[in-house]
């Protein structure tokens, strides 16, 4: 896709993600890798207003292009794409339940088969750190390598995938994880887990199955 193109499908994504019930208001971004760089929505913007020429231009040395503000977790998204050569598009949100484990500071254990879709066998959660901070940005480099889905604490979700369908079904995938996770929590009864040797065959089934996006 040319520069037009993409930026028409962060739009669209950022819409569709409102859609699914993943983010309230302009909380929110996504990203794409582009050229030597990304590009990512603009700070503070209703993504229903965006156009094409408002997504910014950041890049690998975190220069964004004049007259343009990135969304102020620009930071973050280049450390995702500095610690995975393997992704080419990030998604952040609040989705509710996500934010609500986040809160507690815990990753979400192997509950469910599905927990592999990060790459390993439980979705991990990084400290706290105020948004849009360096600092922010070095848990999440640290993070991300262990899982391509990671908890932000007292904060939400971060997905990043090859491209930006799959990094939104991605999200999708770990909110519903998260929700029965937070169901699971409130009964106040132990938690049944997966062992290590389950969690193992499936991260390896997974290595040939899973989501088919043409691109």
């Amino acid at each position: 896709m040319n520069r037009q193109q993409l930026s028409r499908k962060i739009i669209d994504t950022c819409l569709e993600m409102t859609r699914l019930g993943l983010n309230q208001g302009t909380a929110g971004n996504i990203s794409v890798r582009y050229q030597d760089g990304m590009l990512i929505t603009p700070t503070g913007m209703p993504y229903e207003q965006m156009t094409e020429q408002d997504i910014v231009f950041v890049s690998n040395q975190g220069q964004h292009e004049e007259g343009k503000l990135p969304s102020s977790e620009w930071h973050f998204h280049l450390a995702v794409y500095q610690a995975r050569p393997d992704v080419n598009a990030v998604v952040h949100n609040h989705a509710t339940y996500c934010a609500a484990v986040s809160i507690l500071e815990k990753p979400i254990p192997p509950i469910h088969y599905m927990i592999a879709v990060g790459g390993t066998d439980h979705i991990p959660c990084v400290p706290y750190a105020t948004f849009g901070t360096a600092k922010l940005a070095q848990y999440v480099g640290e993070g991300i390598k262990q899982s391509k889905a990671i908890l932000l604490a007292h904060h939400g979700l971060i997905a990043a995938e090859e491209n930006l369908d799959k990094a939104l079904w991605l999200a999708q995938e770990v909110e519903v994880l998260a929700k029965w996770y937070i169901q699971l929590l409130s009964t106040q009864q132990p938690i049944p887990l997966l062992s290590e040797q389950d969690m193992a065959v499936v991260l390896e089934k997974f290595k040939s199955y899973g989501l088919r996006i043409e691109e």
